[in-house]
């Protein structure tokens, strides 16, 4: 998520979010920095560093590049433009497909292509193979007529290594210490020597290390980190069959916390550092501008502890989006370190109490820092979700009468984003075990019902069977791609519908591969997994192939960075780059990884 700019001659990358978009300056200095790669073409990279085509003209067949689990509906689209493949455009008869065994050349089933649509996001003619029938493990490709798919796998654990490497892909990202996820992909320890930034009201230094580097850069934001370690805890409250054995080869493996949880305690520690005495908490701890695509240990410029610029100095955002996460991580924690959890839970009290007396600062970037704003004018969903959170925890009435109170007449769910929680506060009043008010809680079962429902007739009518309209192929659509999923595995979770769920998949399909440009949005998962993210680490290490585990944002049809900008219009699905320059279509960000995480969790249990 960013920017790029140019000003008195150096070069500076600024995060572009939602509600703070910066233009462009200048390119020139940016295109030519040592290390950019890029690849001259729009279509993504393979593997083996060859260019395979996906323009409209051509047939095709698109699949999750891993495969599907056994019990799972699959499906595989087919794109059969004029008279490709033999079957001319307009037959009468649906044309037939078949699944083809690798082991041992047999063909394991037989079935009718889906009618011809013509699919708005991609610009393509599509039919759908749908081999849901086929329940035996093995390897296996679709075939119609000469057309060959690639191979993929069915296996009850076929997304399991995925789940591993989304979520060791945070090690990745961890400041302040030493990093090494093997193969090369290491760094050394980094950012040690904090300071109080004149806008943060305080002066001095201060010994503030941890907590995961936001995306591409190297700076650290409480918004963004409480969504996203929101969304990480909720993955292990709602599906601890799939994260509480799972392995990350981290340093803390085999101490008295799950991996899982240990991961996010090294967030979460740093958070609760850039809370005050007084309850509040600074915004971010960034440098004032961002550093050159070098790795972590060499970014030599000061590590700042950021805030508003003026009285009371935090923001009410931060503030209640740390009460939400410390209200959460005191559930989780509490079997296994008590008094972690307690100490949560009494940094989630005091937040609450200072963005109840504080609830309307927000923020915006004082003058002199270049850095990601997550600036929400908006703090009211904040709010709710802190409430929301803190009443689950401990069942007191004051925080429920406060999230009742902060509920819209008129109630519409959505997908979650870091600058609308909204839904996440919903959503655990409704999850909760607790009685709480039933028509209040009806009234959210409603609203996301009604919110699944057009998710799931979206993906019917998608040649590709996800579950984005026109307008969300915007700066992180992936991002909101999984967090449509999250919206759907929670309908799913008050009310078990199979089309609902299958729909939540059928996201992680198109971002494994069943999308028009037949690429893996996650970085060495799948057989044409993108190559080249926007990602300081990835471009600085000298390793051909980037870091493990991360997730691009995928298409943009408004691009936002010189190199989106130059690339010819066509439809929004296609609107994308394999190349390192293009922030606004190729950067990775915690929040883009939580709800991919929490998607793979949902489909390992």
């Amino acid at each position: 998520m960013h920017e790029t700019s140019e000003s008195a001659g150096a070069v500076m990358i600024v995060p572009m979010h939602r509600r703070d978009v910066l233009r462009t300056l200048g390119m020139a200095g940016v295109l030519s920095q040592p290390g950019m790669r890029a690849l001259a073409s729009f279509a993504p990279a393979s593997p083996t560093g060859g260019t395979p085509e996906a323009l409209p003209d051509q047939a095709r067949i698109f699949a999750n590049q891993l495969g599907y689990r056994t019990g799972d509906r699959k499906q595989a689209t087919v794109r059969l433009p004029g008279h490709s493949a033999g079957v001319p455009e307009g037959a009468s008869a649906r044309p037939e497909f078949l699944v083809r065994s690798i082991s041992d050349n047999a063909i394991v089933l037989r079935g009718r292509l889906g009618a011809p649509m013509d699919d708005e996001a991609s610009g393509d003619r599509c039919l759908v193979a749908d081999f849901s029938g086929l329940q035996t493990d093995g390897t296996y490709r679709v075939e119609v007529a000469d057309l060959h798919g690639e191979p993929f796998t069915i296996a009850q654990r076929a997304y399991r290594d995925a789940l591993r490497l989304s979520m060791r892909a945070f090690y990745g990202q961890r400041c302040g210490c030493a990093v090494d996820l093997g193969g090369g992909y290491k760094h050394a320890s980094c950012h040690h020597d904090g300071a109080y930034h004149p806008t943060s009201g305080r002066s001095g230094t201060l010994p503030n290390t941890g907590g995961w580097h936001d995306a591409g850069d190297y700076g650290r934001y409480i918004v963004n980190s409480g969504i996203s370690t929101g969304t990480l805890l909720w993955a292990w409250e709602l599906y601890p069959r799939a994260v509480q054995s799972l392995y990350l080869g981290i340093p803390e493996s085999g101490g008295k916390l799950p991996d899982y949880l240990a991961e996010v305690h090294w967030n979460l520690k740093w958070m609760l550092s850039l809370q005050d005495a007084d309850g509040g908490v600074w915004h971010k701890q960034t440098s004032e501008h961002f550093c050159a695509f070098i790795l972590p240990e060499a970014d030599k410029l000061a590590s700042y502890v950021i805030g508003t610029g003026s009285e009371p100095f935090k923001s009410t955002s931060a503030t209640a989006d740390l009460a939400s996460v410390m209200a959460i991580a005191a559930r989780c924690y509490r079997p296994y370190d008590a008094s972690f959890a307690a100490h949560c839970l009494a940094a989630a009290r005091k937040a609450w109490t200072w963005a109840s007396q504080h609830p309307d600062v927000p923020f915006t970037n004082p003058p002199s820092i270049g850095t990601g704003g997550y600036g929400d004018p908006h703090c009211g969903d904040e709010l709710a979700w802190a409430a929301a959170e803190l009443w689950r925890t401990t069942g007191e009435a004051p925080y429920e009468q406060a999230f009742v109170a902060a509920l819209p007449a008129e109630l519409t769910l959505g997908a979650p984003g870091w600058a609308d929680v909204l839904s996440m506060a919903c959503w655990t009043y409704a999850l909760s075990e607790r009685p709480g008010t039933p028509a209040i809680k009806s009234r959210i079962h409603t609203a996301t019902q009604a919110a699944a429902a057009t998710l799931v007739a979206r993906s019917s009518r998608s040649g590709y069977g996800n579950t984005l309209a026109i307008a969300d192929y915007n700066w992180g659509s992936n991002s909101v791609a999984a967090n449509q999923s999250l919206l759907l595995l929670v309908a799913d979770r008050l009310s078990p519908d199979p089309d609902v769920r299958a729909a939540a998949l059928g996201n992680l399909h198109y971002l494994l591969g069943r999308n028009c440009l037949d690429v893996s949005w996650v970085t060495q998962l799948g057989t044409r997994s993108f190559l080249h993210p926007h990602h300081r680490p990835s471009a600085a290490d000298g390793i051909a192939a980037p870091w493990p585990g991360l997730l691009s944002g995928g298409p943009n049809a408004h691009g936002g960075d010189p190199v989106a900008d130059k690339l010819p219009r066509q439809p929004p699905m296609r609107m994308w780059i394999d190349d390192e320059r293009a922030y606004s279509m190729n950067e990775i960000a915690i929040n883009w990884n939580a709800p991919l995480v929490f998607l793979l969790a949902a489909a390992n249990s």
